[in-house]
């Protein structure tokens, strides 16, 4: 994601599936947020690395990969750094 990708709704709720640990153990970890924001932060911030490789982001059916979430959290528009 560029500087010039579309606006981004940052406050939309979100909801975040996470990671390759527990897809092994037959569970997926489900975790709703009040905005994409908090959801990208916990993610990156708290989230144990290995998690987030397999971590899925929907927004308002939209999904969003590692890669794309890592995206989201560098961006300028990123509220929250």
């Amino acid at each position: 994601m560029t500087s010039e990708a579309p606006a981004f709704d940052y406050s939309a709720p979100a909801e975040l599936f996470t990671g390759k640990r527990y897809r092994r153990l037959g569970k997926i970890h489900y975790q709703r947020f009040e905005s994409a924001a908090q959801a990208i932060q916990y993610a990156v911030e708290a989230m144990p690395r290995e998690n987030l490789a397999g971590a899925v982001l929907e927004i308002d059916e939209q999904r969003f990969g590692p890669a794309e979430i890592t995206a989201l959290y560098k961006h300028p528009a990123y509220p929250l750094n």
